[in-house]
């Protein structure tokens, strides 16, 4: 058994890797690609059905890919500018949406009170994972991706606590406003000091060590580290995950060495794409299991109520976003003080990003099969089916046609980050060069001036830069120097390469300059 699983998940992760090629070549986010592939592999004859394990999605999936959007993507100094938008759409929409949901699906499909506000609950939150993959690769302001990104790291919490109100109320017959009020805000708090407190525990140990395996195993452990201990106590484990990930964010340029950052970022991509793979391509497959639950309803009629709870679904992501936009003026305020990033055309981005995917299949496939008196739980099919439905169409519909409304609308990055960029770099090198004069008489005058010169060549590169770029151009010039300088790398590594094939080095001296010209090479890709 255990062989044949294993069998199953090397298949799923060369899927994984082919798809993902297959993803950059015909320029569609992957996560949807993974979607329609598991679909139709589903549907193969022959092949072994792989049930999605809920407890595993929330305990092996869901910490480690929260985790590095927190710590490695995340701006604290963003996060925290731009946190009333991401508190308007992580909370405050999560439960008018969960409300309005649950109304819709109560009056259209006949689902019990209890069991429409399940539903709510679970379709509620856009998935962190699905948002992240797509916008990634989209050249859109960078505080539109924050908002994103900030609304997605919060909103499972909210999603999560409401989620299980409801299926208590829906097992037990009971619901009582004030005590869930109260229980909202221990979990909460409760998740946020567990997080607060697993993050300043690994920066100490951290700050004590000086060793890369060792710390990159420490950082793939942080996320369970936890959720675990806040889900062991009750409170939210996906907060405790984003806090602990905000706060070692802000922390690790202080205590890491570079030689584990330079180790523990490409760890961390790795691990997220194949996470991210293997969750999507599990969606996919999950379908049969559906379609199966609901194989004695009409078909016609499900799909029907699927389109309809789809369009409120959509429709009130955008009255929200846009109602909230126009509020502070309602209130006397400025729009600027509300939200730094009242552009419509941003707005409109934002409203219409709003991809549901893991934690929604998950929490749906985590229903208790009977209430407390035995019954059944009230329309445990009707709601998976249909929030497989949103799974689907949302993720598809909305990934697909995002880059073509991103251009319809004409929004493109303003580049803020490349400019601060810019600004620091400058800086940094000026610091240097003061640092250096201090060292005149004390050190060896050639290698000095040799440096110095260095410097100052830098400066002066650097400067021209910023000044192109307030320009607007620096297009050509980088360009050109980037051409000049990926042509220069290409002619070092067929050196060293014929070197080493005429034998008059070794392999090892290979590696070490191999090494050196792809530290040069990043440099480049990345300025």
């Amino acid at each position: 058994m255990a062989t044949h699983t294993l069998e199953i998940l090397l298949s799923l992760l060369v899927a994984v890797a082919g798809l993902a090629l297959v993803a950059r070549k015909i320029g569609v986010a992957y996560p949807i690609l993974f979607v329609i592939a598991g679909l139709v592999l589903g549907f193969i004859p022959g092949l072994p059905r792989v049930r999605l394990d809920p407890k595993l999605v929330f305990l092996l999936f869901l910490p480690p890919l929260l985790y590095p959007a927190a710590s490695l993507r995340t701006s604290w100094r963003d996060f925290r500018t731009n946190l009333r938008p991401i508190s308007m759409l992580a909370i405050r929409l999560v439960l008018v949406t969960t409300v309005v949901m649950a109304f819709v699906a109560h009056k259209l499909t006949g689902l019990p009170w209890a069991a429409a506000f399940v539903l709510g609950a679970i379709v509620s939150p856009p998935d962190a994972v699905a948002a992240t993959a797509i916008t990634e690769r989209l050249r859109v302001p960078r505080p539109i991706i924050t908002i994103l990104e900030g609304e997605s790291l919060v909103n499972d919490a909210t999603a999560l606590v409401l989620y299980r109100f409801a299926v208590a109320a829906a097992v037990t017959g009971t619901f009582s406003l004030a005590l869930a009020g109260v229980e909202f805000v221990l979990v909460s708090v409760g998740g946020i000091l567990i997080g607060a407190t697993i993050g300043w525990l690994v920066s100490v140990v951290q700050g004590r060590l000086d060793d890369p395996p060792v710390q990159t195993t420490l950082s793939l452990l942080t996320p369970f580290a936890a959720y675990v201990a806040a889900d062991k106590a009750g409170a939210s484990g996906v907060l405790a995950v984003v806090t602990a990930g905000l706060y070692l964010g802000w922390r690790s340029p202080e205590i890491l060495h570079s030689r584990t950052r330079f180790q523990l970022v490409p760890v961390w991509q790795m691990v997220v794409f194949l996470l991210n793979g293997l969750i999507f391509i599990l969606i996919g497959l999950q379908l049969l299991q559906v379609l199966e639950n609901v194989s004695g309803q009409s078909m016609p009629k499900l799909c029907g109520q699927a389109a309809l709870l789809n369009t409120a679904l959509i429709l009130v992501r955008f009255i929200w976003v846009f109602a909230t936009r126009h509020l502070p003026p309602l209130l006397g305020q400025s729009p600027a003080k509300w939200s730094p990033h009242p552009n419509w055309r941003h707005t409109a981005i934002v409203a219409w990003t709003g991809m549901r995917g893991v934690v929604s299949l998950a929490a749906a496939m985590a229903l208790p099969l009977a209430v407390s008196n035995g019954s059944p739980f009230p329309g445990r099919d009707l709601v998976l089916f249909h929030t497989f439905a949103v799974i689907l169409v949302t993720l598809v519909l909305q990934g697909l046609s995002l880059p073509v409304i991103i251009r319809w609308l004409g929004v493109v990055d303003d580049g803020t980050i490349e400019k601060e960029e810019l600004l620091a770099r400058v800086r940094a090198v000026k610091a240097a060069l003061s640092r250096l004069n201090e060292f005149k008489g004390k050190a060896n005058e050639r290698a000095l001036e040799r440096l110095r010169a260095e410097y100052e060549n830098r400066v002066g590169e650097l400067e021209s830069d910023v000044s192109a770029a307030d320009h607007s151009s620096q297009g050509s010039q980088a360009m050109t120097y980037e051409r000049l300088v990926a042509e220069a790398l290409v002619a070092e590594r067929r050196t060293i390469l014929q070197l080493r094939n005429e034998q008059l080095i070794n392999d090892e001296v290979l590696r070490k300059i191999q090494r050196d010209l792809d530290l040069a090479e990043l440099r480049l890709n990345r300025s």
